[in-house]
């Protein structure tokens, strides 16, 4: 699940003296700053303008460890550019103890950028604060923990035995607690995506529900893989039976009332009103993240508004990056040219993941 850092847009020029990673080279194009106008008009009503931003930030994350990596100083940082252009502040770094490395940060929405340009408010629609997380970064010291949270996650399909889990998850709590769970978002890219989509998911088992949006989520695990295999191999046994004289025994019975008491306790997505609506993008040639568009037969767990029976609003890419590497990368998400679809097909991955948060509650043991 590495993140791939962009590179400049094709056909520039560019400066010796110019990091290729600055916001000016490789950022998001035609996007204007936030002024007093954006009081009465706000881009971030706009889902492009959401996309693009919350893109950026992510991106700050990944130059944030690159500007400490290389020793950048206030004067030479890169990372800083990915948020200023939106009027956010850097309000914390989420540190890996073990070995220094960033992998996350807050950003919060900076008042006093906004009060130099006459405007007292922040726009409407704009999150108060960003938990930020980035992918895995191949170089530098931190490449031994990425790795390691990767292989977590490809083996047990979660990231809660992760410092960094608890780290993120801490954060955003934090962030909900003083803004107020609307008014946070929590965001991610690739590994970063995975982390992103597993705290807002805790989170909403609290009660708290907070805007999520993920790119590049990784899909792939050997244990989806197991359950699976295990799902066909029941759906198979099912048929098998069904095929079979019914004998009258006492042992089959037993065997046909365990699965049918099995049945009614599989929670089920059907008629429910979901509450929390993580965004995904995705793109299919990124096989990394491509498994979240299989679909799931009978339920309906991903739709355009989100309504009922939703459990996410997916975004495919219709026009962009063909190529493994730019369609795993983080660029193409602000990129002016990509074209998006909504995707309508019922997502196996999404449902199994978040079914949980939308089963019906236990019945209450009876009074003695």
């Amino acid at each position: 699940m590495a993140g791939a850092v962009p590179s400049p847009k094709a056909g520039e020029a560019v400066a010796t003296t110019t990091n290729p990673f600055e916001f000016h080279v490789c950022g998001p194009r035609h996007l204007s700053s936030p002024s007093w106008w954006d009081l009465l008009r706000s881009s971030w009503k706009d889902p492009n303008y959401r996309r693009m931003g919350i893109a950026c930030f992510i991106q700050g994350v990944y130059l944030l460890e690159l500007d400490r990596q290389d020793k950048r100083d206030e004067r030479t940082a890169l990372a800083p550019q990915w948020w200023r252009h939106f009027m956010y502040r850097l309000a914390e770094t989420l540190v890996d103890e073990r070995d220094g490395s960033i992998y996350g940060a807050v950003l919060e929405w900076d008042r006093r950028a906004l009060l130099a340009g006459y405007a007292p408010f922040r726009p409407a629609g704009a999150p108060a604060a960003v938990v930020a997380l980035r992918g895995t970064l191949l170089s530098g010291a931190t490449l031994r923990r990425d790795v390691t949270d990767d292989l977590r996650f490809l083996a047990w399909d979660s990231l809660k035995g992760s410092v960094r889990f608890a780290g993120a998850l801490a954060a955003l709590r934090a962030a909900a607690r003083r803004y107020g769970g609307p008014a946070v978002c929590v965001a991610g890219h690739s590994l970063g995506a995975g982390f992103a989509l597993q705290v807002g998911k805790a989170l909403a088992k609290e009660g708290v529900f907070v805007e999520c949006h993920v790119f590049n989520p990784p899909s792939v695990s050997l244990a989806t893989s197991l359950r699976g295999f295990a799902e066909t191999a029941g759906e198979m046994w099912g048929r098998v039976r069904s095929w079979l004289p019914y004998v009258g025994s006492a042992a089959a019975a037993a065997v046909a009332d365990a699965g049918g008491e099995a049945a009614a306790k599989t929670p089920s997505s059907g008629g429910t009103t979901a509450k929390w609506l993580p965004h995904l993008y995705i793109n299919t040639n990124d096989y990394i993240c491509c498994c979240y568009t299989d679909a799931a037969a009978g339920t309906a767990t991903v739709t355009a508004r989100g309504g009922a029976g939703g459990l996410a609003r997916m975004m495919l890419v219709s026009k962009g990056p063909t190529k493994f590497l730019d369609a795993h990368g983080l660029q193409q998400w602000w990129a002016d040219d990509v074209e998006l679809q909504v995707a309508l097909n019922h997502s196996k991955l999404i449902d199994r993941q978040l079914r949980s948060l939308y089963a019906p509650p236990p019945a209450a043991p009876p009074q003695m």
